[in-house]
């Protein structure tokens, strides 16, 4: 969906609009509301099963295939990994509409607008979307804030996009490879963008008792947003970091590890032990957009100053939204 003022068709069959309390009265809230259960769990294990699907095919083909159907199940995965990528593929399209319709319902996931009239549909905005956790899963759902009329692609691992099958599902997603290439394509060519500025980084930090930000040293989707004139957006999803159980093993050598890779390997899983994610209700927290004029120089005091102010709109949104979204004790921890 491009900046053009029009409604994906995820968003009208999968959201409804209400309007709660708010401040000034201009608070919006979108709700995903469709849920059947045969269809909401095909949704969910299409949308997140692709990890756990490769695991189990590798695992099968090491200790259980016959050679020469291992082989072969090996070829067809190197297949996946290297076919073109094709985000207008009619039928991709349809299983992507299919995803974020039911997947929005499951949990379900709302989204909460501070200023709903702050925002132009002719305009590109770079939404810095918070936290990661296991899997940020609302990303991944980026038709849920086409409601604003604002978000055709969200930025991922490049590393997922090696992944066969998942790199499938999650390109007719509305996705993108987390690239710088593909950041100023995207805003100059008048799309919005979602990024996690934080990145697989954050799982390194999780714990069970907190949500992590690490933003301190990542400056990079400030200064493209700068650079392209694009407003700056801070966004917190609350719940998401209950949606999956995980254990992270420890020491420097899981860490350099995950460096090296640009991918960090934690053992996750939801409910009954599968993919799918607990039903937990998320609630996606859109503050009010930072005004920047395009610099495509800009110093590094210039950009310190943008990115100090959205990391204090970030926290600042936070607090205000911890209590109403039911998490009062909530912290924050910002690295």
């Amino acid at each position: 969906m491009g900046a053009n003022g029009t409604l994906s068709e995820a968003a009208v069959a999968a959201a409804e609009e209400e309007r709660p309390e708010g401040v000034g009265g201009e608070a919006m809230m979108f709700r995903g509301s469709n849920y059947s259960l045969p269809r909401t769990i095909a949704a969910l294990a299409l949308w997140l099963g692709g990890i756990h699907f490769n695991v189990i095919l590798i695992l099968a083909s090491l200790f259980l295939f016959p050679l020469r159907l291992a082989a072969l199940v090996v070829a067809l995965q190197l297949v996946f990994m290297v076919i073109p990528l094709n985000d207008e593929d009619k039928w991709g399209r349809k299983i992507g509409r299919f995803i974020c319709r039911y997947a929005m319902g499951y949990f379900p996931i709302s989204l909460h607008v501070e200023d709903f009239k702050a925002f132009d549909p002719t305009r590109a905005y770079v939404f810095g979307y918070e936290p990661h956790s296991v899997l940020p899963s609302v990303v991944q759902l980026s038709p849920i804030m086409s409601g604003l009329c604002l978000c055709p692609n969200s930025k991922s691992s490049p590393a997922v996009f090696y992944t066969p099958f998942l790199r499938q599902i999650w390109t007719w997603l509305g996705l993108i490879a987390a690239t710088r290439k593909n950041f100023y394509y995207y805003l100059e060519a008048g799309y919005s963008c979602v990024v996690v500025p934080g990145g697989i980084q954050e799982i390194l930090h999780m714990d069970h008792d907190s949500e992590v930000a690490f933003l301190k040293s990542r400056k990079g989707f400030v200064k493209i947003a700068m650079q392209s004139g694009c407003p700056l957006v801070p966004v917190f999803c609350f719940g998401q970091s209950k949606a999956y159980r995980w254990w992270r093993p420890g020491g420097k050598l899981f860490v350099n590890i995950a460096r090296a890779l640009k991918f960090t390997p934690i053992i996750f899983w939801g409910r009954y032990g599968t993919p799918i994610a607990f039903s937990t209700p998320m609630h996606v927290v859109v503050g009010r957009p930072i005004e920047l004029k395009k610099n495509p120089l800009p110093t590094i005091d210039e950009i310190n100053e943008v990115h100090g102010q959205f990391v204090g709109a970030l926290q600042e949104l936070f607090e205000k939204y911890k209590a109403k979204t039911g998490y009062p004790s909530l912290h924050l921890r910002v690295l």
